[in-house]
């Protein structure tokens, strides 16, 4: 054992749930990708369909989502040139997750 790695204690929460919940407990970031899991949007549409965000909220939620690799931004030239915005094939390994926690919250909220 290295002299300053802590020991596992297997009660505590596992690191990377704890980093997915982190990541898609974020506000807006889970609820992007739930809408995202119906097909491609741009950014006007998504703004409709999360309803309540703002602007600079959007385009900052989609560039981390983008950088995780969880969603593809697709600028397709005009005129008038369209953003369109899609999950990646990471994003799509999400969608049996969410789809489980859709049925959940439908059932027990």
């Amino acid at each position: 054992m290295v002299m300053n790695e802590q020991p596992h204690d297997p009660r505590a929460c596992d690191g990377a749930l704890t980093k997915a919940f982190g990541f898609l407990g974020k506000r807006w970031n889970g609820l992007l990708l739930a809408t995202l899991m119906n097909g491609p949007m741009g950014f006007s549409d998504l703004r409709r369909a999360v309803g309540g965000i703002s602007d600079s909220v959007l385009s900052e939620r989609l560039g981390e989502l983008g950088k995780a690799g969880l969603v593809a931004r697709a600028v397709t030239d005009g005129p008038p040139i369209s953003v369109e915005y899609s999950l990646t094939t990471s994003g799509e390994a999400l969608l049996p997750s969410l789809d489980a926690l859709t049925d959940w919250a439908s059932n027990n909220l």
